[in-house]
């Protein structure tokens, strides 16, 4: 068991502050060892979410757009890890602030260093900010899977700046920050209900709304297609049910019990969703899916994850079920609404964690938040506070709400500016984001003709400065 910190931080709080002099005194006395490991490791575990959330997303697209979604997931890693340097990290986790968004005072993480952070006294400033940086990169990466089959990557890539900057740091803030009003209001989300799942629904559902249904697009069956590649979506289901140990775990911020109990509702509530969902679908098509069961895990995964502190494990059985039903009759609300949600991000991330920050209203029980030996809440409907659900409800509304319209207002300003029109050209459409806009491929690329000088000749002509061929799937 690794010590505890030798000596009680004594500085100034609430204020911006390098928390000590690293040249005068070891600032490492005022944390745990233990505490340190947990965070870096979950930090690590958090970022391997980002490319699974790629494979995801991948192997349920065609095959001619597999490669861009990889891609955009893991550009949004280093897209947002910049704009959390430099400003993303003050606005939403500095120690000042108003009641909606945080300050400067930490701008080019200045004064980030040993002070205690925010979000708990158990984590100085600058390992919070790791842990917290690896969450606002996966946000994006979740909402910009709307992009497929039609989105162009340069707008996504200034999409996500923009929309770290304006969204997610402000519902982080007010959830997270003590000076939020969510957070004064008394709603509780230990890892990111609102902030990550449902900020990122609501952007992934207003994104296919501003860039329109795809060809060949059906209001009542969609597009007659399926996943291409159910192998990748394993993969990345692996990667982020992993990952979630740190995703949620982690969101504990030291090594103790309550830390243990995240995990473990955590697995449970994946384990129960997976199945769950495999049943659904076994009862329509006498089938037991893989797909089914990796989309009901992360089912599972996205509505523990506001409770994972606060719920017993008999609750997580509970979360599994109702997240696997749900989620599972939101993927046909796209059809109602007549917007091409490709990949159902709406009916997974931002259903699933309304459903997770409803569900926290009725099941928190202030005994497991105090796990960790200093967390006091009120909890929820099991201690007779019902007023909990208000809370969870306006936390819910609030932060869907202005996702939603915020995502809209940025495209729609976007769309305006000469080359940053968000959608493709119907002929590279036609050929795929791969080919169109990437100009590399997910696999195997077989040549049939090249283009030279403007002169195309068969396979047998002269090596070539640009390549053109046909694509080994049209229709898919």
């Amino acid at each position: 068991m690794s010590a505890g910190p030798l000596v009680e931080y004594a500085g100034v709080t609430g204020v911006a502050d390098d928390g000590g002099n690293a040249m005068l005194e070891d600032l490492n006395v005022y944390y745990s060892s233990g505490d340190f490991a947990w965070i870096v490791t979950s930090s690590a575990l958090v970022l391997l979410m980002i490319p699974g959330v790629g494979f995801f997303y991948s192997g349920l697209a065609r095959r001619k757009s597999a490669l861009a979604l990889i891609w955009l997931s893991l550009m949004s890693t280093a897209v947002v890890g910049f704009q959390w340097f430099f400003w993303g990290y003050s606005l939403t986790f500095s120690h000042t602030g108003s009641a909606y968004i945080g300050d400067l005072t930490n701008f080019g993480l200045m004064k980030v260093l040993a002070q205690p952070s925010v979000g708990s006294t158990k984590v100085p400033d600058l390992l919070f900010c790791l842990y917290q940086g690896m969450f606002a990169a996966i946000t994006p990466a979740l909402a910009i899977g709307a992009a497929a089959d039609r989105g162009r990557m340069l707008p996504c890539v200034v999409f996500m700046f923009i929309w770290a900057t304006i969204v997610y740091d402000p519902i982080a803030y007010w959830t997270w920050n003590a000076n939020g009003w969510s957070f004064k209001m008394g709603g509780l989300d230990f890892a990111g209900g609102t902030p990550v799942h449902i900020s990122s629904g609501a952007a992934a559902l207003a994104y296919s709304l501003m860039l329109g249904k795809r060809t060949g697009y059906n209001k009542v069956n969609g597009l007659p297609y399926r996943p291409h590649n159910v192998t990748h979506v394993v993969l990345g289901t692996v990667f982020l049910w992993v990952g979630w140990f740190g995703f949620n775990g982690g969101s504990a911020l030291a090594a103790n019990l309550r830390a243990v109990m995240a995990c473990i509702v955590t697995h449970i509530a994946a384990c129960v969703g997976g199945f769950t969902w495999c049943l659904l679908d076994y009862r329509l098509e006498r089938k037991w899916s893989t797909v089914g069961f990796c989309s009901g895990v992360i089912a599972g995964l996205v509505a523990i994850t506001p409770a994972a502190g606060f719920v017993p494990p008999w609750a997580a059985v509970i979360f599994g079920i109702v997240a696997g039903i749900v989620c599972n009759f939101a993927t046909k609300l796209k059809f109602l609404i007549g917007i091409d949600d490709a990949l159902d991000i709406f009916a997974e991330h931002g259903v699933g964690g309304i459903v997770g920050n409803l569900l926290t209203a009725l099941f928190a029980s202030d005994y497991i938040a105090h796990l960790d030996g200093f967390t006091t809440i009120p909890g929820g409907w099991v201690n007779q506070n019902y007023i909990q659900l208000g809370y969870q409800l306006a936390d819910s509304v609030a932060g869907f709400s202005y996702s939603f319209v915020m995502t809209c207002v940025i495209l729609f300003l976007m769309n305006l500016v000469p080359g940053l029109s968000l959608r493709v050209s119907p002929e590279q459409e036609e050929i795929g984001l791969d080919d169109g806009q990437l100009g590399e491929f997910a696999y195997d690329y077989v040549e049939i003709a090249r283009h030279i000088s403007g002169d195309v000749t068969g396979i047998s002509g002269s090596p070539s400065h640009s390549i053109k061929g046909d694509h080994p799937e049209k229709t898919a």
